[in-house]
């Protein structure tokens, strides 16, 4: 094929004037119809452009590596496709939802609470939990371990650990939350 001679993003010493215009003959040639394609999966042109630069960026890493350079199409096409289910398993694992849209999910911390809690009493807070839910707490936000390590550490599910955290933090976020009129009477102190 003509268009493509070979396209080696790694050129050593030798002339990269000729590799670089393959490439953009290659993107000429098939930039409209794999963006047309993308489109066509993601109904999104934002996401369709950003997903055609990303199969255009795998071609100039990995593109030297095809043997046969007539199937550079069918490579770049497959690879836009295999680009398109990727994002949408990782969307599907970790979804974006806007702030509106899980704002009832989210704990309610009063600003003027937040601003008094002090390290110390967290702690203090964090000792009076139950050593269930204290251990898998204090290794998440004071040893900064990961989900996995505490299951390890603790020798349990990785579920467990995070149901744990997740309970954990809700007893934390009352008891905590039970000393706001403490914060009422400071903040009257200082005006007064």
């Amino acid at each position: 094929m003509g268009i493509i001679r070979r396209f080696t993003g790694h050129t050593s010493g030798s002339d990269p004037a000729p590799a670089r215009s393959d490439f953009v003959r290659l993107v000429e040639a098939y930039y409209r119809p794999l963006y047309q394609f993308a489109v066509s999966l993601t109904r999104a042109e934002a996401e369709a452009s950003d997903m055609t630069q990303q199969t255009f960026y795998l071609w100039a890493a990995k593109g030297h590596q095809l043997r046969d350079a007539s199937k550079a199409k069918t490579w770049l096409f497959t690879t836009l496709h295999r680009e398109f289910l990727k994002t949408r398993r990782k969307e599907r694992r970790f979804p974006h939802y806007a702030l509106d849209q899980v704002r009832i999910e989210m704990p309610a911390v009063e600003p003027r609470v937040a601003e008094h809690l002090d390290d110390s009493r967290v702690l203090r807070a964090l000792g009076q939990l139950p050593e269930t839910y204290r251990a898998p707490l204090a290794l998440f936000y004071l040893g900064e371990h990961s989900y996995k390590e505490i299951a390890d550490i603790l020798e349990v599910p990785i579920g467990t650990v995070q149901s744990r955290i997740a309970r954990g933090k809700e007893h934390l976020q009352r008891m905590l939350s039970v000393a706001r009129p403490a914060v009422a009477s400071i903040e009257r102190e200082r005006r007064g």
